[in-house]
């Protein structure tokens, strides 16, 4: 039991790694509308595509957490 435990830890840490890209990204983003505001909306699209993908990663790592969880 303790072994799940520690298992569905791990694999819940990924948000930490996908809350530190989001972090990382987004100051680049204020960086590049501060030098070129008149490209804010192609950088906020990508902001927002890249969000995403960093997201995405949080959350399946919180579904594997889960999966450990509940079918062990």
């Amino acid at each position: 039991m303790n072994m799940i435990a520690i298992g569905a830890a791990i694999a819940a840490f990924t948000g930490v790694g996908a809350g530190i890209g989001i972090g990382i990204a987004t100051a680049k983003a204020v960086d590049a509308v501060a030098r070129q505001p008149e490209s804010h909306s192609k950088i906020l699209t990508l902001l927002l595509l890249g969000c995403a993908l960093a997201e995405a990663t949080a959350i399946y790592g919180l579904l594997v957490a889960i999966l450990i969880i509940f079918m062990l």
